[in-house]
């Protein structure tokens, strides 16, 4: 992303004076305006400041989705205080990992999540504050105190466009998660993403993606924010109260990650699906399958994005077939290459790496000079995803490097694999890895989330899996599991499963004599 010449509070202001009254955030019954966006984030900076919170030191915040998420953020940014948002779910020593390795004095924390700071602080020293919202703050700081601070004089006039305003984690499934430091200007420059596909200030827009990612966070609060609209805030993602909040906000807009439309598409079909005020959804990983259909069955369209926190950045709209991720946006370069660089064939699969739009990648780690420079090493961003360029110059994702297999010869797509078993009717989800053959390379494994009430019957899904795939995508063995470990953005976390491997309750389909058919 680009930088714009602008900072969070240069822009907070110009909206309080512009559209005052306005509203922009709603949050189960209350409805924030602009105006209110600026004096609470005024006065959080400025009770901050009370506390001794000073430009560039670092603020953690382990915070659900929460008007008060808002206001703690655009508040230490007004100070010129990094914030670096905490997975909510982390604990223990990965909790303790991004804490102190974004070297956070102070530390914004829900009541409820105290029971993960609390076991650990003795683990880190750098920690001179703790804030508490919401119940009982004891010996630490009171958030209700702290937005006692006058709203007058937020801003610290020598902050910059190029100043650090976030220290954005990565989710870690490749190692220890590295920060991604985000200046103020790129925050600002975000809303161009948001027109690109195709919204307007009559939109409104709804995310029930966690804040502390870059999804929630910057394209849908900062992509309303920058358009003079509306934002839908829910606490978390249920497909079963979805469309129900999509009609009570009256949104027309939603952002999809990860399994959500497989898990919308999978709720029983109900009369008035259409009947909702959404038009567009902005999806990454929508499988080509349920593409139309969801368009049809929900009245929508659906442009599909690819791209991470650190760039890269593709769009598929309406001239762009069902299942690709589209073509690279105007402000950067890409190319799909080999091994050693050189540019794949039309077909070939080869990873995706990229650039911004005449410049070199601007990509940089926290306190991480080694992976910074592998990442952008001879002058491309690499991505660490496999995909491949159609005859048409369309970009179709094939896999995470780490998540393709190769069993007996053939390169398999853990992707490919995932969307077939989920097309089977008892299958809510899957996530598809590899285990050790006793042969040498892979076999593959298959852990699956059962839809409600459904039994598991190996034997269809092999079935469904033999008339829907090559037979060396097959699995070999199956695994039925409560739920699956996901990322806050509901991208599988497949570590746990390749430690566990093959389990007491594997089904093998070798053990149990099926064959599958060429």
């Amino acid at each position: 992303m680009a930088l714009v010449d602008g900072t969070v509070g240069a822009e907070l202001t110009k909206a309080r004076d512009s559209r005052g009254d306005s509203p922009f955030l709603m949050y189960g019954d209350d409805v924030y305006s602009y105006a209110d966006i600026e004096e609470r984030s005024a006065r959080a900076a400025n009770g901050l400041r009370d506390l001794g919170v000073a430009k560039g030191d670092h603020v953690a915040l382990i915070l659900p989705n929460s008007p008060e998420f808002l206001w703690a953020w655009f508040g230490a940014a007004r100070v010129g205080a990094p914030a670096v948002p905490v997975n909510t779910a982390l604990k223990g020593d990965g909790l303790v990992h991004i804490v102190d390795h974004s070297d956070s004095e102070t530390l914004i924390v829900h009541a409820d999540l105290l029971d993960r700071v609390d076991p650990v602080r003795d683990k880190l020293p750098k920690l001179k504050r703790v804030v508490v919202i919401g119940g009982e703050a004891g010996d630490d700081v009171a958030w209700d105190g702290l937005m006692k601070a006058s709203p007058e004089s937020a801003d610290d006039e020598s902050i910059g466009a190029t100043d650090l305003m976030l220290v954005m984690y990565t989710s870690g499934t490749t190692g220890l998660p590295k920060g991604v430091v985000i200046p103020q200007a790129q925050i600002v420059g975000v809303p161009f993403l948001a027109a690109m596909a195709g919204l307007n200030s009559d939109d409104i827009f709804y995310t029930c993606l966690p804040l502390f990612h870059a999804n929630a966070a910057l394209i849908s609060i900062w992509g309303a924010f920058g358009l003079g609209t509306k934002v839908a805030l829910s606490p978390r993602f249920s497909a079963s109260r979805f469309w129900d909040e999509i009609r009570r906000y009256g949104a027309t807009e939603f952002n999809a990650l990860g399994a959500m439309m497989p898990i919308l598409y999978k709720q029983p079909p109900k009369p008035d699906d259409a009947d909702n005020p959404c038009r567009l959804v902005v999806s990454a990983a929508c499988p080509k399958e349920i593409w139309e259909d969801f368009e049809r069955r929900f009245g929508v369209e659906i442009v599909e994005f690819y791209g991470t926190v650190e760039g890269g950045l593709t769009m598929a709209g309406s001239d762009a077939p069902p299942g690709s991720i589209g073509k690279p946006l105007v402000i950067n370069e890409m190319r799909v290459v080999r091994d050693d660089d050189t540019d794949c064939d039309p077909m070939e699969v080869g990873e995706i790496i990229s650039r911004p739009a005449g410049g070199p990648p601007t990509v940089q780690y926290y306190k991480n000079p080694e992976a910074t420079a592998e990442k952008v090493a001879g002058g491309w961003m690499r991505s660490g995803d496999l995909a491949y360029i159609d005859e048409d110059g369309f970009y179709w994702f094939v896999d995470r490097k780490k998540d393709s297999m190769r069993r007996r010869g053939e390169n398999i797509s853990s992707f490919e694999v995932e969307k077939a078993l989920n097309e089977h009717p008892d299958v809510l989800e899957s996530a598809v890895y590899a285990v050790p053959s006793d042969l040498g390379e892979d076999e593959v494994m298959a852990a699956l989330v059962l839809q409600p009430g459904s039994a598991f019957d190996p034997i269809s899904i092999m079935e469904h899996a033999n008339a829907t795939m090559a037979y060396f995508m097959v699995p070999r063995y199956l695994r039925v599991v409560t739920e699956l470990d996901k990322t806050g953005t509901h991208r599988v976390q497949k570590a746990g499963l390749r430690a566990e491997a093959i389990t007491p309750d594997t089904w093998d389909r070798e053990a149990a004599g099926y064959e599958v058919t060429r």
